[in-house]
């Protein structure tokens, strides 16, 4: 099969105390270089699989790189996603599947002391201004769809489009309301005389501290397994081995391995509590020995504390409790 060209994220996405996409593929098992936090490359190999080229690239682009077929598959955010495929005719870019980490949410933010509560408000409010309406975003296209979208905004424009500046490039015939793309750090734009943000958001810990509140929220976006027009059938069905890979060790972090010893007089006792709590992926595995039997089972984490009082309860003994790598049902 010809090699299917693999875009990795750069920056949050790759980050020990964020998404480190990096740590998630060799927890799915693959060996990776090149891909280090901090040192990555622009060329990443996957040594044991001659099936992947791996490219750096920024999250920003990766959709722009699918859509031109210069990757066949891509790790990025939905927001990303859908911010290149705003005014796209047709679905280009197709989701193998949702990893579930780099959660964000796409906000509208304003200064904390304006008095509005939300977006149609501050429209209405500024209705008898003179100047512009400046906003500033990394996200140009999925903010003038969100304005427009919006009551207050269609009270006093109607269907015209908010003029979007990016760098030297114009369009739309809404001068009143300016929507000016950013290369990031894109709250302190509000310090800078800016009326309002788009910005992605974990905690909202930078927007606080910024001195800024939240109006609205456009969307929840998370990190997936994203494949471009180039993906061929032949490539896709390696798209979803390696989707499966990634997400069996993601769905592995919310779970233990727990193992114990139980005497056999009351092994079927503990494996109908085991059953009955749910405290177990399918059916408990036993081995029995002589006078005692080791007990196995596959715990979500958040339910081990309950697990642990009850077997307690039985007389378990030499307990021992282990990360899961890899979880693939």
């Amino acid at each position: 099969m010809e090699k299917i060209i693999l875009g990795l994220p750069k920056g949050s996405l790759n980050n020990v105390n964020r998404g480190n996409t990096y740590q998630l593929f060799v927890d799915a098992g693959y060996e990776v270089r090149g891909y280090e936090p901090g040192k990555e490359e622009n060329e990443i190999t996957i040594l044991n699989d001659p099936e992947i080229k791996g490219f750096l690239t920024r999250p920003q682009s990766a959709p722009v790189e699918l859509n031109r077929q210069i990757l066949d598959l891509a790790i990025i955010g939905e927001d990303w996603v859908r911010e290149e495929s705003v005014n796209v005719e047709g679905e280009l870019i197709k989701k193998v599947g949702d990893l579930d980490y780099g959660q964000t949410r796409l906000i509208v933010a304003v200064p904390n002391d304006d008095p509005y509560e939300s977006l149609s408000e501050f429209f209405r409010a500024n209705k008898n201004r003179e100047t512009p309406i400046l906003c500033f975003t990394e996200y140009p296209n999925l903010t003038r769809q969100f304005f427009m979208e919006n009551e207050g905004y269609q009270e006093l424009f109607g269907q015209s489009k908010p003029v979007v500046q990016i760098r030297g490039l114009k369009d739309g015939d809404n001068e009143m309301v300016q929507i000016i793309n950013s290369d990031g750090a894109t709250e302190v734009y509000i310090a800078k005389g800016a009326d309002l943000v788009v910005d992605n958001t974990q905690t909202g810990s930078s927007l606080r501290k910024a001195g800024l509140k939240i109006l609205e929220t456009i969307m929840e976006s998370s990190a997936g397994l994203y494949a471009g027009p180039s993906c061929t059938p032949e490539k896709a069905e390696k798209a979803k081995i390696i989707f499966e890979q990634l997400f069996g060790a993601i769905k592995a972090r919310k779970y233990f391995d727990v193992k114990f010893n139980i005497s056999n007089e009351k092994t079927d006792e503990v494996k109908d509590f085991l059953l009955s709590n749910e405290y177990c992926s399918d059916e408990p595995t036993t081995v029995q020995g002589t006078s005692f039997s080791q007990v196995n089972v596959l715990i979500p984490k958040n339910k081990f504390p309950q697990m642990l009082k009850g077997i307690k309860s039985f007389g378990a003994s030499a307990i021992v409790r282990q990360d899961v790598k890899q979880y693939v049902q």
